[in-house]
């Protein structure tokens, strides 16, 4: 049995039981009250604890998780506030980047995302989907391997090529909606997110990796850029969660979870999101768990997160919020009635007077019932508070285990390969058939021309026979006639 997680302290402990960790979570409060610290003594404990751990880093801070804490005046009283004996040590990490840059590059296939997730990437309209699903019902018909945005674009072309054949069979597309998918393939590029597909694609099992002590590994995802392209960050969450859904087999309720993972800005998972695709977040949550994994949301106001997905949270933190509008008054009462009431004080209250580091804390008990909520100074991390530099990046980077893995790109034959040479030789037939078109116009050109100067040469030959008849005749005629001259002149002389 796996040792309950000490979460912090107010009037009495509040520790999170490992065997309820995979009944997913919720880290929410205002900028600057303490969600980031609070999600790296979570992640650092499941760590400890031998559970595998990814985690989104927004602002680029969390990757002090890596390295050995102390030094820190604020720490060092809470810990000694809470009668906590210091173990500051660092953390097995995996540093990840989409864009290669401050870790490992992450990558998926075209066809691992599917063209529902891709059409929420790039924000296509519904008649824009229906032809991207044609696109890919067609490569998956032919064999046709879609592996990264050249792929995409090489079917697409070949959907509006072939569109008067395909419409019997697939239905109508539409020139302007290969047109527009094509745009939005630009804008995406634009965004780098053509870095993103390709192979080698991610092996989700390389993120359920110990340490040679039997540690978790945490795998921390450099996403301060990313950030500048929220449908890209979110898509590729919604993307993991679905793939690790998929993979895993069924454990039911396991004494730890096999992996947890951490979401912060969870509400651009859920922002202008289709109905299709929450219907898919709300059946991976719910279902994920018997696989043994824990999803942990991080964002500021409970709010953000639709009530179907937050009703299936057991495990909270609330750190403070703060009310300046009706609408942010409105939160903090829904925020606060999804907490069991304390007899002791008043939630709606207390939220908005919390100091930094402290959080009102409910978890869920061995019976999975949520324990009363309790007003707690959360327990800080013995890693360190801030981000890693970036020689410290490039140490740990170096020895990873999967360096070899991904940082080399690789590009096999797949749809753009086999469609460029079946575009060349429909190319070259169509300029071999019109080549044979002109020879046989040329052919045909030179025989009228051959039987022409025939025909001249013939009419030549006869004029020419012609000519020396007459003139033999004429030759023959003047001989004749000189010699009958002669002949009356001669008898004349003789008489």
């Amino acid at each position: 049995m796996a040792d309950p997680i000490l979460v912090g302290m107010g009037d009495v402990p509040v520790y999170l039981l490992p065997g309820k960790a995979n009944r997913h979570g919720l880290i929410a409060g205002a900028t600057g009250t303490g969600k980031t610290v609070t999600l790296q003594m979570l992640a650092e404990s499941f760590s400890r604890q031998g559970v595998p751990c990814f985690v989104a880093d927004i602002k680029g801070d969390f990757s002090g998780v890596s390295q050995k804490g102390g030094g820190n005046q604020k720490v060092e009283d809470r810990l000694r506030e809470l009668s906590i004996e210091p173990a500051y040590a660092g953390n097995p990490v995996i540093f990840w980047d989409l864009f290669g840059q401050q870790g490992h590059p992450i990558r998926a296939t075209v066809s691992e995302m599917g063209p529902l997730l891709l059409s929420r990437m790039l924000e296509l309209n519904d008649t824009q989907e229906g032809v991207l699903n044609i696109a890919f019902r067609i490569a998956d018909d032919e064999g046709l391997l879609l592996l990264d945005l050249k792929d995409l674009r090489a079917i697409l072309v070949e959907v509006g090529d072939r569109a008067n054949e395909l419409q019997k069979v697939y239905g109508n597309v539409s020139p302007a909606s290969i047109g527009a998918i094509q745009r939005q393939l630009l804008v995406l590029e634009e965004q780098g997110g053509d870095q993103f597909f390709g192979e080698p694609a991610l092996d989700l099992r390389d993120f359920m990796r110990t340490d040679l002590s039997g540690r978790g590994i945490i795998n921390v995802l450099s996403a301060d850029k990313l950030m500048s392209s929220p449908r890209l960050y979110s898509t590729f969450l919604l993307w993991m969660l679905a793939e690790l859904f998929e993979t895993l087999p069924e454990i039911g309720d396991p004494e730890k979870p096999t992996m947890v993972f951490f979401f912060d800005e969870a509400h651009l998972l859920f922002t202008d999101a289709p109905k299709p695709l929450l219907e898919k977040v709300n059946q991976v949550v719910r279902l994920i768990r018997s696989k043994g994994v824990g999803v942990y949301f991080i964002t500021q106001n409970p709010a953000d997160i639709p009530d179907s997905v937050l009703a299936q949270l057991g495990n909270r933190v609330q750190h403070a919020l703060r009310a300046f509008t009706p609408s942010e008054m409105k939160g903090i009462k829904a925020a606060s009635d999804s907490f069991r009431a304390n007899p002791k004080f008043s939630t709606e209250e207390a939220i908005t007077q919390l100091g930094v580091g402290w959080g009102l804390v409910s978890v869920l008990d061995e019976k999975g019932t949520p324990t009363i909520v309790e007003k707690t100074a959360v327990r800080p991390p013995f890693s360190r508070l801030g981000p890693a530099t970036p020689e410290e990046r490039q140490f740990i980077r170096s020895g990873s285990p999967v360096a070899n893995k991904y940082d080399t790109v690789a590009d096999r034959e797949s749809a753009y390969e086999k469609l460029k040479v079946k575009a060349e030789a429909t190319a070259k037939a169509d300029a071999d058939a019109e080549a044979a078109k002109i020879q046989a116009r040329e052919d045909a050109a030179a025989a009228k021309e051959a039987e022409r100067a025939q025909r001249a040469n013939a009419r030549r030959g006869d004029s020419l026979v012609e000519s020396v008849v007459k003139s033999t005749m004429r030759s023959a005629g003047t001989s004749i006639g000189r010699q009958i001259v002669r002949s009356i002149l001669g008898n004349l002389f003789k008489r």
